[in-house]
């Protein structure tokens, strides 16, 4: 094939060499197009996506509802800065997001991604306390940027190369049930014991601003903290005096079944930090606390260009709650979960690799393991062979022995079918 030339002397490419590759990626197809739960490469080819670009597109690609709040904000205001004037789509989705969050947490600050959200969450909470720590998660994943990369411990290739990260980061044991070989009230006793022992030994609770956790770990192996867990570190950070996020950057906005996976234990933060699927495809995420936490925030001390949300991207989270509430797809999530564990459970009966699976929801890992011991380049080869027939799936979790099915929250019986068929051919093909 003869290769062209632009006018600056650079050979022309169809684009991908251009990409860094810093970048993993699970295919190198192009998307073209996208409905539902179904995308299709430009040649043509349809695939499952059971990944929904990990949990962003909630109400599955190009919702009808969602397309046309983009298609009506967009010829009337694409952006205004929300320093220089308030876009009138901020105080509307803040609105929007006071009737689906806990009563306590009615104040809202918009960002562009969840590793901002983070990064902004640090900040309030460093700012409210006047101290300087941080306690995460074995195995947590709170994003890229180096205050998040900090706090992020779900594979070393995040933090390596990147040292020094911001000190006063501390990590405590999840309550990880099959990783220690406990029970709930094991590991739950167990993961309580050892960060009291960190807060005594440690990190002192006056040093500490924040506990910082996922209710349901993301990266690390889509692993549900108990709910008594949850109830009795809420009331450890009251008695200890610290203050409690939540990051449901990819647990939360439905789902596990309920807008919040921590609405399971009742157990109330006081920084909730969101994300990816709150606005079907577009970037925006929010940090929601208390007003009267949020008023220890010095007015000026953060912010950014894109702070206050694009008001397209505001739409599109607006059309995003009420698709969720007028279809029902809470409930569609808890039943469409829990036929989808079943079919996992029935699977995982007849092939012994799959040592676990657990999940709330439309978030479930099968974790896979020989011997014992994770089995990573297994779970790797499963997802490309389903890749190969037609369902996207990625890998998680420390080893990347977790194979994470993160479907729509509008999927169907016949897609979840079609998707565990898939699954099990490409369990016995490896």
């Amino acid at each position: 094939m003869t290769e062209t030339f632009s006018g600056n002397g650079k050979p022309r490419h169809d684009g991908r060499e251009l990409l860094s590759p810093v970048w993993a990626h699970l295919s190198d197809h192009v998307a073209v197009r996208a409905e539902g739960a179904y995308v299709w490469d430009r040649d043509d080819h349809r695939f499952l996506d059971f990944t929904s670009g990990i949990g962003v597109t909630s109400t599955g690609h190009c919702h009808p509802r969602v397309v046309e709040a983009i298609r009506e904000q967009a010829p009337k205001l694409l952006f205004a800065q929300i320093n220089c004037m308030i876009p009138e789509t901020a105080p509307k989705l803040a609105v929007a997001l006071n009737q689906i969050t806990p009563e306590n947490l009615d104040c809202f600050f918009f960002a562009n991604s969840g590793a901002e959200a983070v990064e902004a969450a640090v900040k309030l909470a460093k700012q409210a306390t006047g101290r300087t720590n941080v306690i995460a998660f074995q195995g947590s994943f709170h994003g890229r940027t180096h205050m998040a990369m900090a706090l992020t411990a779900s594979q070393t290739l995040y933090r390596a190369g990147y040292q020094p990260l911001p000190a006063g980061t501390f990590f405590a044991p999840y309550p990880y049930a099959y990783h220690h070989g406990m029970s709930a009230a094991q590991v739950t006793a167990y993961c309580l014991r050892e960060l009291e022992s960190l807060l005594d030994h440690q990190c002192t609770p006056e040093e500490t601003a924040l506990i910082l956790i996922e209710p349901v770990l993301g990266e690390g192996g889509y692993v549900p903290a108990p709910t008594g867990f949850l109830r009795q570190l809420r009331r450890l950070c009251d008695r200890r005096q610290i203050l409690l996020a939540y990051d449901e950057i990819q647990c939360g906005f439905g789902r596990t079944g309920d807008w919040w996976a921590h609405a399971r234990s009742g157990a109330i933060p006081d920084l909730l930090i969101m994300a990816k699927g709150m606005a079907s495809g577009l970037p925006i995420s929010a940090l929601a606390a208390s007003r009267s936490l949020m008023q220890e925030w010095p007015t000026g001390s953060h912010g950014s260009t894109f702070g206050g949300g694009t008001a397209i991207a505001a739409a599109a989270a607006m059309a995003t709650i009420e698709v969720i509430e007028e279809e029902s797809l809470l409930q569609n999530s808890l039943l469409m979960g829990e036929y989808l564990l079943n079919g996992l459970e029935s699977v995982q009966s007849h092939h012994p690799i799959i040592g676990d699976v657990r999940g709330v929801g439309l978030m479930i890992g099968t974790e896979l393991s020989t011997d014992g011991q994770p089995a990573g380049d297994v779970a790797v080869a499963v997802s490309q062979a389903c890749l190969q027939r037609g369902l996207m799936l990625l890998t998680c979790g420390t080893d990347r022995s977790v194979i994470r099915w993160v479907p729509p929250l509008i999927v169907s019986r016949e897609q979840i079918d079609a998707a565990l068929d898939i699954f099990t051919e490409a369990l016995a093909s490896v």
